[in-house]
């Protein structure tokens, strides 16, 4: 049994909270924290889960194996930097810190023994879990190009490090925006009363590697938006992926197609119940749902491994998403956005969270 506390009581934390409800043989929550009594009050009995007064008094009275803090951009170092203080373990929502100065700071903690991971899960998403492991295989020979039209800054930065294999590696980054119109779609509070056309800004940036390139492509609107998909192209020597198929060279005048296939519980005469349990490529298991039986959607398995992979950390484990990588990700998000807003490319410097 995994037991968690959380700091925060806003849209994100919900994500937790539901993830507890869904596999309560796995996950329980020690208590939250939040600034808004109010707030923290109804989310506290409409989970049922125990509210305090102070991240002091979660950490002494409620036992937690680790602390997610979910809270804003400018409270969160300030959090974890407590959390640290107290010997606590943290899992951080995205992202650590706003600034370079700020993350360069808390990355001194880590090196002070503070232990921080983050929750960075669009790596961990069922079908981008997949893409990777397929990647990884060898299948697709070397990658070289990674082209992520998934998620804004950071979260399609760090999809396309991974893809490409990078660490803390430097770019020459140039961007540009383009402004479109677009029919309004659903937003976090559901779908608009009418029908609207609204202003939407795709941003195009390239990540130059020198040997490895990748094109982050992202539309303001997307993630909610019926009419415009997620796309993702990786490419190899010896194949690439296509959003949800692959082609291969078994030899050099043999190219294999094959399709990523989800395989859920609970379809037609199923009786199994309705959760995802993993996909497939060919013959292999590419992915397989660590949290089934549980009920959950794509993006709150992505998180539930998170807490799988944080519990593991805090226990002495291995780190998933260390401190050091999420500053490398909001650091380039940074340098793209000075891109964009200069119409200059940028070329990256080694930080110290590098070493």
């Amino acid at each position: 049994m995994i037991n968690f506390g959380i700091i925060g009581v806003g849209w994100r934390t919900e994500f937790y909270l539901r993830i507890a409800k869904a596999c309560p043989d796995r996950f329980t929550v020690s208590g939250i924290v939040g600034r808004t009594p109010a707030k923290a009050e109804a989310i506290s009995r409409r989970f049922n889960v125990p509210l305090y007064g102070s991240v002091e008094e979660l950490v002494r009275a409620g036992g937690p194996d680790f602390v997610v803090t979910s809270v804003s951009w400018d409270a969160n170092p300030g959090i974890l930097k407590l959390l640290a203080s107290l010997g606590m373990p943290a899992l951080s929502e995205t992202p650590p810190a706003t600034s370079v100065e700020e993350m360069v700071e808390l990355c001194s903690s880590v090196r002070e023994g503070a232990k921080i991971q983050v929750a960075e899960q669009y790596f961990l998403q069922p079908h981008h879990s997949a893409r990777l492991a397929f990647a990884r295989s060898g299948k697709i020979g070397r990658v070289t190009q990674a082209q992520i039209s998934v998620a804004h800054g950071y979260h399609g930065i760090s999809l396309i490090r991974r893809f490409l294999g990078i660490g803390f590696e430097n770019a020459k980054i140039d961007a540009m925006a383009f402004k479109s119109p677009i029919v309004k779609g659903h937003g976090r509070a559901g779908a608009p009363a009418q029908e609207e056309i609204v202003e939407s800004e795709q941003i195009i940036a390239h990540l130059d590697f020198g040997d490895r390139l990748g094109v982050f492509d992202f539309t303001d609107k997307q993630y909610f938006a019926a009419i415009r998909d997620s796309r993702v192209l990786i490419r190899g020597e010896r194949g690439e992926i296509i959003n949800d198929s692959a082609v291969y060279l078994k030899a050099f005048l043999t190219p294999i197609r094959v399709a990523f296939i989800r395989h859920t519980a609970g379809e037609h005469e199923n009786l199994e119940g309705h959760y995802l349990k993993g996909i497939q490529a060919g013959e292999e298991w590419v992915y397989r749902n660590p949290v089934a039986p549980g009920a959950l959607f794509d993006d709150e398995i992505a998180v539930a491994d998170c807490l799988l992979k944080m519990a593991e950390y805090a226990a002495g484990g291995a780190p998933f998403y260390p401190l050091a990588e999420a500053c490398q990700d909001r650091y380039l998000d940074i340098a793209l956005h000075e891109a964009l807003r200069d119409k200059s490319p940028v070329v990256t410097t080694t930080q110290p969270w590098a070493e």
